[in-house]
């Protein structure tokens, strides 16, 4: 059941920080720090003032950013690269001790993770961008937040209620991206 409740967290956390790792770090940290949950010892590591603190930081800059059209388009550019170090790191951290060939794999399946739900989050920020109104990005934003909050809950207190999700949100995202890319040649193959 140890495993299970590892490969849980991993995956519900990995998939987060894809989306905001600031939120994600901040919060493994604080329920590491006060003892929300009985975690796993591995978990100390997020147990760090300093680090809380800057991730505490970094999320508010990350909560302003994400506020404004085109400087969150920004934001997730320069976080093309940090959300899936940091959902590689997560993973790792989270499943503890293995071997090293393990740990690989373990980091590879947690920064494609990432990648994958920031690269579906800056997607949806580009799009939502060209609106005229700034209301969509303040939605999405405010709904991200939220969505990283719950999952992480989810993670810490049911982890493989959090993986299910993790895996039915990975099959939708996959379904979504096999329509658009169907969508795209078609409309390439109308205009050649």
């Amino acid at each position: 059941m140890d495993a299970l409740a590892a490969l849980g967290r991993m995956l519900g956390f990995s998939f987060a920080a894809g989306i905001n790792l600031y939120a994600t770090t901040a919060i493994l940290g604080l329920a590491a720090h006060f003892h929300w949950v009985d975690l796993p010892p591995q978990y100390a590591v997020f147990d760090n003032p300093w680090l809380i603190a800057g991730a505490l930081v970094l999320y508010i800059v990350e909560f302003i950013a994400d506020k404004i059209p085109w400087v969150d388009s920004m934001w997730d550019a320069v976080h093309t690269v940090i959300r899936p170090l940091g959902g590689a790191l997560i993973a790792v951290t989270a499943m503890g001790h293995t071997s090293r060939e393990t740990e690989a794999l373990i980091a590879l399946a947690g920064g494609a993770l990432a990648a994958g739900t920031h690269l579906t989050k800056a997607g949806t920020r580009a799009v939502a961008n060209t609106s005229p109104e700034p209301f969509s990005n303040w939605i999405l934003s405010f709904s991200e937040d939220g969505f990283v909050l719950g999952l992480a809950v989810l993670a810490l207190k049911y982890p493989l209620a959090a993986a299910m999700v993790v895996i039915a949100l990975v099959a939708l995202m996959l379904l979504l991206a096999g329509w658009l890319v169907r969508k795209l040649r078609r409309g390439f193959q109308r205009t050649a």
